[in-house]
């Protein structure tokens, strides 16, 4: 009687994947198209017009901000409201709703306070965008990779040579930084308690280390980086640009600090790295401060739920098509670079983004 009632119950759960399944291969055949709508508000700028217009904006004044065909717009709001990016509110106006911002669609302008649009305008760049369309040659050829295949270069000699796309990089980077470093200063504030200088390796245009030079005005900031980067980047209070290559030295500090730089690397870059920042420190209370996803182990299911976790899957992806050797790692593979580049202690915190902070010393 047991074994029947099983077989019921596994003929049951098939027929409702299967029921699920019917729907849910949708999302994969047009998955580029929320990324090409968001996408095109952003370039409209139908975010920067609804919070300029301070107050419900119906379908033809929207229109009329932006000189867009009303039937068009319509549809693309459609779209965007049913993703719940935009709401809409229930006015007399041309018996049409009104829109109004979400916490998410002020993401989508361009100079707010929390703004993801440039990280999204790289990510949907063509430059980008091409080397998805080889991944599965990437995997079966085993060394040629995606990025490579496409544009001739890795992406980082691409961009040395085509300044536009270098901006596109560095601007993604800092818009990122304004989210991902106040909750670093908000949930591990000591980590930079008695600490004089900080070196920001691959800081990009320095972006990061005005925030914490802002926060913790004690440090020195030296903002490291290549020369084509630093070449462009603005000047900051408390921050000094020095072009070079971490694969050579880093300039000594106090500690040093990353951020989505590592994950660009296979281990042996990550070890030589390290190394060099650790010639770069005080022996005796210098420290690495790295903020990068952490991977759950493979059926480690049983911890805490981490709300970023397919981010960092996502990401990871990301690495495979984008660049030559790099990856997102595990705490165990986290622990195995540290300690292969001669640190002896690792601890990892948990912050409010989707990177954690990894911390290495002596």
């Amino acid at each position: 009687m047991g074994e029947i009632q099983s077989e019921v119950t596994w003929e049951k759960k098939e027929e409702e994947e299967e029921a699920e399944a019917q729907v849910e291969i949708w999302k994969y055949i047009f998955g580029f198209v929320e990324l090409s709508v968001v996408k095109c508000a952003i370039q409209l700028g139908i975010a920067e017009a609804i919070e300029n217009h301070k107050k419900p904006m119906s379908l033809l004044e929207l229109s009329s901000s932006l000189k867009c065909d009303p039937s068009y717009l319509n549809r693309i709001m459609r779209f965007l409201v049913h993703r719940k990016i935009f709401k809409t509110i229930s006015t007399n106006h041309d018996n049409y709703p009104s829109y109004v911002q979400t916490p998410l669609s002020r993401r989508l302008i361009r100079n707010g306070e929390k703004s993801m649009t440039a990280f999204l305008l790289l990510e949907s760049s063509p430059v980008m965008v091409a080397p998805w369309l080889s991944l599965s040659d990437r995997i079966l050829e085993n060394g040629n990779p995606s990025f490579k295949k496409v544009h001739g270069e890795d992406v980082w000699r691409y961009a040395a040579s085509n300044l536009d796309h270098s901006n596109l990089i560095n601007d993604a980077m800092a818009c990122d930084a304004k989210v991902a470093v106040p909750a670093i200063v908000e949930g591990c504030s000591e980590l930079f308690d008695g600490v004089g200088s900080l070196v920001d390796v691959g800081g990009g245009n320095g972006t990061t280390l005005s925030i914490l030079v802002k926060d913790f005005p004690w440090i020195r900031g030296i903002n490291f980086d290549l020369p084509h980067v630093i070449d462009v980047a603005p000047k900051f209070d408390g921050v000094e640009h020095v072009a070079g290559d971490m694969f050579t030295s880093v300039p000594k500090a106090d500690a040093v600090f990353f951020k989505w730089v590592l994950h660009d690397w296979g281990d042996e870059e990550c070890i030589k790295i390290l190394k060099n920042c650790r010639e770069a420190i005080p022996k005796e209370n210098g420290k690495v401060i790295i903020m990068e996803a952490v991977i759950e182990e493979e059926g480690g299911g049983g911890g805490k739920h981490n709300k970023y976790e397919d981010v960092g899957l996502m990401l990871d992806m990301v690495m495979m098509a984008h660049t030559n050797i790099g990856k997102e790692r595990t705490l165990k593979e986290w622990e195995h670079v540290i300690r292969m580049a001669g640190f002896s202690t690792i601890t990892v915190k948990s912050i409010n983004a989707a990177q954690s902070v990894i911390v290495a010393s002596c």
